[in-house]
């Protein structure tokens, strides 16, 4: 090159560059800008509020471990304030819920199939989606932040790579991208699971359960679209021991459903004195109202209050419905034993109910199958809030829909039944017992029912949607025949499933 030729390139490329030195390129219409990835202007390391959202996401893909738990901790250890708590919950809780949906547009905009990327940059890139598609993050934000992240995290190469593809995925917005997945398929289950970002087995299954319940099929997308929103915190004061003053105080709303209980935006619920010392409670509002149901059943030839009844919490871990249970019969000069076959939850289950006199309650560690037999006809109450899916729990915890299977349910179906069965057995005559799941599943539910019916000659069905109905602040609507169903569309719980059965007194037809 010569002199000349030099010093015209050299003008050439000055003309590019600001008075700051940095170089201007070219868009596709020739305008010139300034890149907004110029080195000096992109973040070099990962904020604290998407580094604690990577780690959840890390050790529930890497380890198998559960989001609500791993959450808080890692919450403490980056001594996040309440606003960026409050965003890593969202932005964690927000990509493991809508992962089907979110691999679904980033199979678009990946030149390779899913699952041939490291897993931690296919984490990387479903935070940076949610940003980009459900939460309101600047795309700008949303790219250079993600783009740190993964240099931070995982290394410079992949951060080339999520740059590229973030920036696919920001090419149109979330309602588009729907629009272009399910224009392909008439099939209304494949386009609801990726519309709705539930496995298409679970779509199945929850359309069967609105009809097993006595609901219209046609409310599925209201109940799809219930899982996919972030939880109220539903709080409950322990009957004669705690109150929710402390939570309405710090702005937290009373409940509408069930007296003692209250509505919080959630934050760091361990600065209340009552929390901490155990008297209020995070306990789903559908748990509360059916502990309450079992606790408050007529019985038939039963001694009165003041002589002592025993109740039965059969399957306790880790304790919640136990501690609701265990004030309730102390009110009531009542005892309660509750029951846990694994250590730990015991452990858990004696924690919780430390707020409660000792004298109404005992833990027991061991296999519930056995205490019909080791205690045939003791208790005046049973309830057995039998091991299932989590179907109707998928809003409080987001990974479960990708994790469980159809054959879940198979597995756990002789379970149920056998628990159930221990649970009669261990009834007194004229006793109640309550069977209890959070899945509306028919195979977990009325299926379970009509084989104990069918079986058995010693109970007979109690109206559930009755002895909701007593407890809660006003009429529910949750009954179909004698068995009863929660909703999170239709009542804002979770799908806990009630079914009650009296043991018949000796010599009853």
């Amino acid at each position: 090159m010569t002199p000349s030729e030099r010093g015209s390139a050299d003008r050439g490329r000055s003309s590019r560059r600001n008075e700051q030195g940095r170089e201007r390129n070219r868009g596709a219409t020739g305008q010139r800008h300034f890149s907004q990835q110029a080195p000096s202007q992109r973040a070099r390391a990962a904020d604290p509020a998407r580094l604690v959202a990577f780690e959840v996401l890390r050790a529930v893909s890497r380890d198998d471990a559960y989001a609500n738990l791993v959450l808080p901790a890692r919450i403490r250890h980056h001594r996040l304030d309440r606003r960026d708590a409050g965003f890593a919950t969202e932005l964690a809780y927000g990509a493991l819920r809508g992962q089907g949906t979110y691999d679904a547009i980033l199979a678009r905009c990946v030149d390779r199939p899913l699952d041939r990327l490291d897993p931690a940059v296919l984490d990387v890139l479903r935070l940076g989606a949610h940003q980009l598609l459900a939460m309101r993050v600047p795309p700008h934000a949303a790219l250079n932040q993600t783009v740190a992240l993964a240099r931070g995290t995982v290394g410079a190469g992949p951060g080339s790579l999520v740059n590229a593809v973030l920036r696919r995925v920001s090419e149109r917005d979330l309602g588009q991208w729907l629009d272009e997945l399910t224009s392909t398929t008439a099939d209304e289950t494949e386009a609801a699971a990726v519309r709705y970002a539930h496995p298409q087995w679970i779509v199945r299954a929850l359309r069967q359960a609105l009809v097993a319940h006595g609901r219209p099929v046609a409310e599925i997308d209201a109940l799809l679209e219930a899982d996919n929103a972030a939880p109220v915190v539903n709080l409950v004061a322990l009957p004669g021991l705690g109150s929710v003053d402390e939570a309405l105080d710090a702005g937290a709303t009373p409940g509408e459903l069930v007296e003692g209980s209250a509505l919080s935006a959630g934050g760091d619920l361990g600065r209340w004195a009552a929390v901490r010392g155990g008297t209020l409670r995070v306990q789903d509002v559908g748990s509360q109202l059916v502990a309450r149901a079992v606790a408050a059943a007529p019985l038939v030839g039963q001694r009165g209050e003041d002589d002592g009844e025993r109740w039965l919490d059969l399957c306790a871990g880790p304790g919640g419905k136990a501690a609701l249970l265990g004030a309730l019969a102390a009110e009531r000069g009542a005892t309660l034993l509750a029951n846990e076959p694994a250590e730990h939850r015991a452990d858990l289950v004696r924690q919780a109910l430390r707020p409660v006199p000792g004298r109404a309650w005992d833990v027991r560690t061991g296999d519930g199958r056995t205490l019909g037999a080791e205690l045939n006809g003791t208790f005046a109450r049973v309830i057995a809030d039998v091991p299932c899916s989590g179907l109707g729990a998928l809003r409080r915890r987001p990974e479960s829909r990708w994790r469980r299977t159809p054959q879940d349910l198979a597995e756990l179906a002789p379970l149920q039944r056998e628990l159930l069965a221990a649970a009669i057995d261990a009834t007194a005559p004229g006793g109640v017992v309550g069977y209890v799941t959070c899945s509306p599943h028919p195979a977990e539910t009325v299926a379970v029912v009509e084989d104990a019916l069918r079986r058995r000659t010693d109970i007979e069905p109690v109206d559930a949607g009755a002895a909701l109905d007593a407890v809660a602040l006003r009429p529910l609507g949750a009954g179909h025949g004698m068995t009863a169903q929660l909703w999170p569309h239709v009542h804002g719980t979770d799908a806990m499933f009630l079914a009650l059965f009296r043991k018949r007194s000796r010599g009853d037809g």
